[in-house]
């Protein structure tokens, strides 16, 4: 029975040489078992990753089972997640809300008054409202930007609201 002269893989030199002579063979197993689908280069990679942080609880004999296993659970885990994605792709959503038919015709019809409204604005009201209440601008910012002052800019947005609340009934 020989001894083995490392406990561990964790010397550079010791896994370097386990990568080099059981990587190229673990992607092939990858890649035969399971195709190019599940990208067995980033699996050979994770798999010796997981050694790495593991380097000290494995010995020179079983890294090579080890990384074989590991790499082979990684793409059984993708195998399943990509069922799961797949599976979760072909349910349909729901196509109905808790709103009564009421509610949304009212919806729909307070969306259409309100553009009415809208486009019966002047069109220095409705360019002030649509920037403060839409965009979120400042009054001092939409100041600057029509090059007004902020008074002006003031009685615009106003303006606007008043009007709109005349034309909508109930705002």
């Amino acid at each position: 029975m020989s001894k083995n002269l490392y406990d561990n893989i964790c010397e550079e030199r010791l896994f370097s040489s386990i990568f080099n002579t059981y990587s190229k063979d673990l992607h092939d197993f990858l890649y035969y078992k399971f195709g190019e689908l599940f990208n067995p280069k980033d699996k050979v990679q994770e798999a010796f990753i997981k050694l790495w942080e593991n380097c000290s609880k494995v010995t020179p004999d079983k890294a090579k089972s080890f990384v074989f296993t590991t790499a082979n659970n990684l793409m059984l885990n993708e195998a399943a997640h990509q069922k799961v994605k797949l599976k979760y792709a072909q349910t349909k959503p729901k196509h109905y809300t808790n709103e009564t038919p009421e509610f949304i015709m009212r919806e729909n019809e307070y969306g259409e008054k309100l553009q009415k409204s809208l486009e019966n604005l002047t069109e220095a009201q409705r360019t002030a409202f649509l920037m403060n209440r839409v965009e979120g601008k400042k009054f001092k910012e939409i100041a600057s930007l029509l090059d007004i002052s902020t008074k002006a800019v003031e009685k615009r947005i106003y303006g606007a609201l008043d009007k709109l609340r005349k034309d909508i009934d109930g705002i």
